[in-house]
């Protein structure tokens, strides 16, 4: 059994979640624990209130400490938002002559170098990704340990954050008590939960749908080649709900979860959905189907912001694994047949169960659990493939997992270690379909 224990900190638009995990024998990830709650600090990915997402946090780390018996102090963290930027550069190191064969440390050496660029005013670094290499000038090698040569390059993709983003996210981490001991972004830590070696390889699209966000990434060849972010996610549909039906958010919330279709023609045009009242007023009737049509509408616009960042990429030919929809948007009924119909791509819902153990149940393996459970693997494994494969051809542990000791913090910069850095009866069923979700609600 592996006794590094990772802890995993999603700080979303809707709700705060954290994971505790370790390795077992076979190499796959057992929960301890989880606690979740909810986020009103967040918007469009970003923390807007320090305090509420501070209390938040708090809810949720106490809980995931109840269950795991572990007092959590170091954690990895998401990142998101519309302020993500990536750019492509170019870097090269001169190897010393009598050095025979290129080594691990070499591309840690390179890409370290890196994170040594200057970046736009307000933004810093937080991955550096690299595609393929050059050695002596030949170019598109893609693994180049174990060759020989002087000069080594590759071209790498930057993937920045604005600094104001980054240092709110560390400002609660300290008011919670917490250190974070690795900044992931969240497309990216969905997708190590979520996809396969073989899907990895054939060249895949992860597409997070959030509450406020959707985030974009894009493997191909196993080696990450585009991210992006849309912000628009469940929230916006929630709201067009609440305004198209004239109801309360937590209303329109648990309409589009209980009774959401994204594909209107699947709708029953004989089912009505009842709400109750405000005080003494009456019940309203909702058509299931209208309330399919406002969700379409919506999800049809979000999924061409989606095919437009995959046609940007220039990559939306050469996804043979397809789409795969993964956080709490991704549970959205039809929502896989709507993708593949506007975008002609196959597509299927992650669950972020592809490297658990079989012990694991429970919500945990939900869509909307795929960045947590991906910031604890992010603790394992290196988020580029070909480092762990290096790693694994040594028999070593990659040297960035954690856990770091508790009061050391690590810079990225500063590291020696490689830093690469988830969509009959009219009135008698009526009765029948929400009501008792409802009463269970409370007022509104």
């Amino acid at each position: 059994m592996n006794d590094q224990i990772i802890v995993g900190l999603d700080i979303g638009s809707t709700k705060v979640c954290a994971v505790v995990g370790r390795m077992d024998n076979d190499g796959l990830l057992e929960i301890l624990g989880m606690g979740k709650s909810v986020s009103e600090g967040v918007k469009k990915g970003v923390i807007e209130n320090i305090d509420q997402t501070v209390i938040a946090i708090k809810e949720a780390i106490s809980e995931a400490e109840k269950q795991s018996q572990i007092d959590i102090k170091v954690v990895n963290t998401g990142v998101s938002g519309n302020h993500i930027q990536t750019q492509r550069e170019f870097g090269v190191i001169t190897r010393n002559l009598n050095d025979n064969e290129i080594s691990i440390e070499d591309i840690n050496r390179l890409s370290k170098d890196m994170y040594r660029l200057v970046t736009p005013p307000g933004s810093e670094i937080i991955h550096v990704i690299p595609q393929e290499y050059t050695i002596d000038y030949q170019a598109h090698i893609k693994e180049p340990v174990g060759r020989i040569g002087v000069k080594l390059g590759a071209d790498f993709n930057i993937i920045t954050a604005q600094s104001n983003a980054i240092n709110n996210i560390k400002k609660c981490m300290s008011k919670s008590n917490l250190h974070d001991d690795n900044m992931v972004l969240v497309s990216i830590a969905s997708s190590l939960s979520v996809l396969s070696r073989e899907e990895k390889d054939a060249g895949v699209a992860v597409i997070d749908i959030g509450g406020d966000t959707t985030d974009i990434a894009i493997i191909h060849e196993n080696i990450i080649r585009y991210t992006a972010s849309i912000p628009f996610g469940g929230n916006i549909i929630t709201n067009d709900i609440k305004k198209g039906c004239m109801i309360m958010p937590a209303q329109a919330e648990l309409l589009k979860i209980k009774h959401g279709k994204a594909i209107a023609s699947e709708a029953n045009l004989m089912d009505v959905v009842v709400i109750p009242g405000l005080r003494d007023r009456s019940a309203k009737e909702i058509s299931v189907k209208n309330l399919a049509h406002i969700i379409e509408a919506r999800m049809e616009e979000i999924i061409e912001m989606i095919y437009a960042k995959l046609s940007e990429s220039g990559l939306d030919k050469a996804l043979a694994g397809g789409l795969v929809l993964t956080g709490g948007g991704a549970n959205l009924s039809f929502i896989k047949e709507l993708f593949e119909w506007v975008t002609g791509i196959n597509t299927r819902i992650g669950n972020p169960n592809e490297y658990m153990g079989k012990n694991v149940t429970g919500i945990i393996k939900q869509p909307e659990f795929a960045t947590a459970v991906g910031l604890v693997l992010a603790g394992f494994r290196a988020l580029d493939e070909r480092e762990n494969r290096y790693l694994q051809m040594k028999n070593q542990t990659p040297s960035h997992n954690n856990i770091r000791t508790k009061t050391e913090p690590v810079d990225p910069r500063k590291s020696d270690s490689f830093k690469p850095g988830f969509l009959g009866n009219l009135f008698g069923k009526a009765k029948n379909l929400l009501m008792d979700d409802f009463d269970n609600q409370g007022e509104y």
